[in-house]
């Protein structure tokens, strides 16, 4: 039994949030402890009474989600990770922000046990829950039944005033209050201080009545230390079903510190040891010894947090079995689908599409191809930021996903494509749904944050990205991609797939869905293009390799090679034709992605651009920065350096020297014709 009489001893393990926080920084010399000792009643609060997890097993289906949008406060997590009883130590608490460490200084998904996602940039956090509040009503739809509930779970994101600064926050809160997203809870800290100073220096926004208007419950808990009414707040939250929840939290930054709570001073920074002493001393904590927190207390919390989580658990796991009896082949789906694995046979209807009558957008391909997969992957949810006619990521008898049809499959994400991007990502984390979405290549820029995190956290949506070139024509150069190609190469673990043809869509297409560990993107354009022979074994599936022959140089050994991607692939076989006539032996090499082709060994690499053939050209409607890694010193490239224009798209070709003849020409330049 613990030796703290119950109030008391709840007292000492919310002080001892702000102490390990303190403490962890001022070892790391780094670190934002003013919000979480401004948060410690909350996440206590939260953790100990409401929050639906088990310590002992992180990732049970029917867990609620938590979310730390202000990642920069990631010591209020890992301290209560550690005071609930996770498989975090007092060791990794002391290593905080240090290499190696399990305690970094924003949290990261699958590195830390019970980091449901990786946070820290601002207003990605909040909009990732939208997604996790989405798969949960979208599965529960799907699997529950009268008298049997496996997907029963809450949402709750803690959120900062730079969170709801963020514009990604008003797209993101827009969406929610439209799809009437009930189980999703955001608190936000209402410290009113910022790194520059009193939040009245930037905004005099309303918060309360922007979030009404967004169609959001609002409700207010004027002491951020009240656990009474923190628990009272948050029971009607969860009490109402129609509309989400913002909690307002009046907070002071790191309460509890005589000289710096309420100052922009102790947001990102150590406090010092003579201050650290100071408040530990203010707050009437029974040591100054670092780290400590009172055994018999951490026991009490550990025990308590253990033995509620697994009798939850358990009665979660009762229930699934009662489920599995009742209804064993929507179980066994719910299992597979929890799993990430695909249907039996899910590519069995996906069209190989190499020989069509005529020319056709890569776009038109990806939409024949996205029926064929969605039509066995049920699973298979996502729609576009308002482009779905052109982006063809509509899924024929799909539905539209909304608060009065929470199973459909079609998401109408407005022209909110940066939300769009963070919530495919909450959608992924989630698990159960396997999220795409659509828009203009160009518009990537919007998503691009949300990409990165997607790539870093090694999660797997799939982004389609039409309208991929100068080849949209008459839109102009506002809508006309030039560098955003090569920056979402620059993106590590990012898949980029740009195909050539429609058979090389229908492959990028399955590559894509088969990928686990980080997300996909195709490329693709508006304009139609021819499908193409192949002379090698493997055919379109060549694509899978990153790059590969696509047109063998005769007598096989090249003295030129022609490299190209999406639309231009076409150019590079017209090239050919001309360059083989006139005795320069020439190899194509369709070179779809770049990804790919790095992770091939060295053999394959050299064996597709043998080291000996240094004349090389290749040809992209983009900007040619980059392509010397392929090409070498004394190749050429065949690209775009500036904005586009508005024209028709062949006149644009024409007029930027993208064309067979200039690719011609660079061939015979290289090879010393």
């Amino acid at each position: 039994m613990p030796s703290l009489p119950d109030p008391a001893r709840d007292q000492h393990l919310v002080d001892a949030i702000r102490v390990l926080t303190m403490d962890a920084v001022q070892k790391a010399n780094s670190g934002h402890p003013g919000a979480p000792m401004g948060l410690a009643s909350l996440g206590y609060e939260v953790w100990t009474r409401h929050l639906r997890h088990d310590p002992m097993d992180p990732s049970w289906p029917d867990r609620d989600r938590f979310v730390l949008s202000l990642g920069h406060g990631s010591m209020l997590l890992y301290s209560l990770l550690y005071l609930s009883g996770y498989d975090l130590t007092l060791e990794d608490l002391k290593s905080f922000r240090q290499w190696g460490s399990r305690t970094p200084g924003h949290p990261e998904h699958g590195l830390t046990p019970g980091v449901e996602t990786t946070t820290g940039p601002l207003g990605q956090g909040v909009a990732n829950s939208v997604g996790m509040a989405l798969a949960e009503r979208w599965l529960a739809h799907r699997f529950n039944r009268p008298g049997h509930t496996v997907v029963d779970h809450f949402t709750y994101a803690f959120c900062s005033d730079g969170d709801l600064m963020e514009g990604i926050s008003h797209e993101a809160a827009e969406l929610a209050g439209h799809q009437k997203l009930g189980k999703l809870i955001w608190v936000h800290d209402d410290n009113r201080i910022s790194i520059e100073g009193d939040t009245a220096l930037a905004t005099s926004t309303d918060q309360a009545q922007r979030f009404r208007s967004y169609g959001w419950q609002v409700l207010r808990v004027e002491d951020g230390n009240d656990r009474g009414a923190i628990d009272g707040a948050l029971q009607e939250a969860r009490g109402t079903a129609s509309h989400p929840t913002l909690i307002s939290l009046r907070s002071q930054i790191a309460f509890g510190s005589p000289g710096k709570a309420g100052s922009e001073d102790s947001h990102g920074a150590p406090l010092g040891e003579e201050e650290i002493r100071a408040t530990k001393e203010n707050l009437g904590y029974p040591s100054l010894e670092p780290f400590y927190v009172d055994p018999d207390a951490l026991a009490w919390c550990r025990d308590e947090c253990r033995i509620r989580g697994r009798k939850l658990h358990d009665e979660w796991e009762e229930r699934f079995a009662g489920y599995q009896e009742a209804f064993p082949e929507e179980a066994e789906e719910f299992e597979a689908m929890m799993a990430g694995e695909l249907p039996e046979d899910w590519d069995a209807d996906v069209p190989d599409l190499v020989s069509l009558d005529k020319a056709q957008a890569t776009r038109e391909s990806s939409g024949t191809v996205l029926q064929a997969l969605a039509a066995r992957i049920p699973n298979l949810v996502g729609g576009s930021a308002d482009l779905a006619g052109s982006n063809k990521t509509d899924i024929k008898g799909g539905g539209s996903l909304l608060a009065e049809n929470p199973g459909g499959r079609i998401i109408h994400f407005g022209v909110r494509e940066h939300a769009m991007g963070a919530t495919l990502n909450g959608l992924a984390l989630h698990g159960g749904v396997r999220p795409f979405a659509g828009t203009f290549l160009v518009f990537s820029d919007y998503m691009r944050p949300a990409i990165r995190m997607a790539a870093l956290m090694e999660i797997a949506p799939i982004y389609v990205f039409t309208h991929d070139s100068i080849g949209l024509g008459e839109d102009g150069p506002t809508h006309q991609p030039v560098e955003q190609l090569m920056a979402l190469r620059a993106i590590p673990n990012l898949l980029d797939l740009r195909p050539g043809d429609p058979a090389e869509t229908a492959v990028a297409w399955k590559v894509a869905v088969e990928r686990e560990h980080g997300p996909s993107f195709l490329s693709l354009t508006r304009q139609g293009i021819p499908c193409l022979e192949r002379t090698g074994p493997e055919g379109a599936e060549g694509l899978r390799r990153g790059a590969y022959v696509l047109r063998e140089a005769s007598g096989g050994s090249p003295a030129l090679i022609l490299l190209a991607s999406g639309s231009e692939l076409h150019m590079a076989v017209e090239a050919r034709n001309t360059l083989e006539a006139e005795g320069i032996p020439t190899r194509v090499v369709s070179f779809p992605s770049w990804c790919l082709f790095q992770e091939e060994d060295s053999e394959y690499r050299d064996a597709v651009l043998p080291p000996g053939v240094t004349a090389r050209v290749s040809v992209e409607a983009g900007t040619t920065l980059g392509w010397d890694r392929w090409v070498g010193p004394e190749g050429a490239i065949v690209g775009l350096d500036r904005f586009g224009a508005s024209a028709p798209w062949k006149v644009l070709y024409e007029r930027f020297g993208i064309t067979t003849g200039a690719v011609v020409e660079a061939g015979r330049r290289v090879a010393g014709r």
